[in-house]
């Protein structure tokens, strides 16, 4: 008998819950204007809030990877084993790996390199360097300026009780930068982006920016400066031994031509003399000539290879994909403003309807 009061029990359970979710249903779908108006409300905010954002274009290249395998074993390696001479071998360990480009994209030194730089808009209203074009002319919503209102009248409050730093000539030190400067680095930091594919090792540079024109050539701007800071940094080595090869080369010809010098003149001065002393002389300076000219030849061929190595080292880039004037926004998405906020208002009536307004309810008799 007491397994068939559990069954008795148990049994209803799930018309129970069917009859509780069609009552949910009936008592949503009774309110239902309630949830019209929330959402056609809601609606009207979403495009006010959508066409109040400034729009933003974003621009991206694409970098194939290097071919690998570049290094001083090459066929440069080869001529100069042919010449006597070690160029070392500078495999790809030392080089900079592309996962740090994100990294030197977002530095303070590159970013300020950039501040300089020249811009121009789409409607020619704006001719300006970056940094006053990030500083000024950019555009915000109409609310960022009423929630920074009271910030701003704080500030400048604060400022009247504070003496102000005399400016003076001082130019940019990436060492020391200013509150300005330093929220200008901090927004292009933002505005650029830089991803690396780890299987494939292709690189995308993407720049966002209010005006098309701007995103554009900003980033083919970027792309350049990110391309020499490579360059600089695997060709660092080699070039510095370029310039010291440089100088050894022109020690050795000064001495080769100073010892070519001084034996011509000793053989011209001293024309039909059979001395011994003559002979031992003449042949002191000219071994020291014969010497001087093989230094002089073994750096010369150093010189040839230690430009051709900086050639060889120097990394070649491939654009895929170059930067082109972008036609439509990246942002604002204006349909998924709208679809959030009507999605928002939605759920926020049908909560208030199925359980706020019964809670309500509820806490007034209970007071009452």
């Amino acid at each position: 008998m007491s397994e068939e009061r559990i069954q008795n029990i148990t049994s209803p359970q799930p018309e129970e819950q069917e009859i509780d979710l069609i009552e949910l249903a009936q008592k949503v779908w009774a309110s239902r204007k309630l949830v019209f108006k929330a959402c056609g409300i809601a609606a009207l905010v979403g495009l006010v809030v959508a066409f109040s954002i400034p729009k933003e274009y974003s621009t991206s290249v694409t970098l194939a990877p290097e071919s690998g395998g570049k290094s001083g074993g090459g066929s440069m390696g080869a001529l100069a084993a042919m010449a006597g001479i070690n160029l070392g071998t500078s495999s790809g360990e030392d080089a900079l790996s592309p996962e740090l480009y994100p990294d030197i994209v977002s530095s303070t030194p590159f970013l300020i390199e950039l501040f300089d730089v020249k811009v121009k808009d789409q409607k020619a209203k704006v001719d300006t360097t970056l940094y006053a074009y990030l500083k000024e002319e950019q555009r915000s919503p109409w609310w960022s300026a009423i929630f920074s209102a009271p910030f701003k009248v704080l500030g400048w409050t604060l400022s009247l009780f504070k003496d102000e730093p005399e400016e003076g000539d001082a130019k940019l030190d990436p060492f020391r930068l200013t509150k300005d400067e330093s929220a200008i680095a901090d927004a292009l930091s933002k505005r650029i982006s830089v991803s690396v594919d780890k299987k494939t090792g292709v690189t995308t540079l993407s720049v966002t920016m209010q005006d098309p024109l701007i995103s554009a050539s900003l980033t083919d701007t970027v792309m350049h400066c990110l391309q020499n800071y490579i360059t600089d940094y695997r060709t660092n080595k080699a070039r510095h031994d370029l310039a010291f090869t440089e100088k050894l080369y022109g020690e050795a010809k000064a001495s080769y031509e100073s010892a070519q010098k001084k034996y011509a003149n000793f053989v011209d001065a001293n024309q039909n003399i059979i001395l011994l002393s003559y002979r031992a002389e003449q042949e002191r300076l000219q071994n020291e000539m014969n010497l001087a000219y093989q230094v002089y030849t073994q750096v010369s061929q150093q010189l040839q290879m230690a430009r051709a190595k900086v050639q060889e080292i120097t990394p070649v880039y491939t654009v895929v994909q170059p930067a082109t004037v972008p036609l439509k926004p990246a942002k604002p998405n204006k349909l998924m403003i709208l679809i959030g906020f009507m999605f928002l208002a939605g759920v926020g009536s049908v909560g208030w309807i199925l359980f706020v307004k019964d809670l309500l309810k509820g806490w007034k008799k209970q007071t009452i």
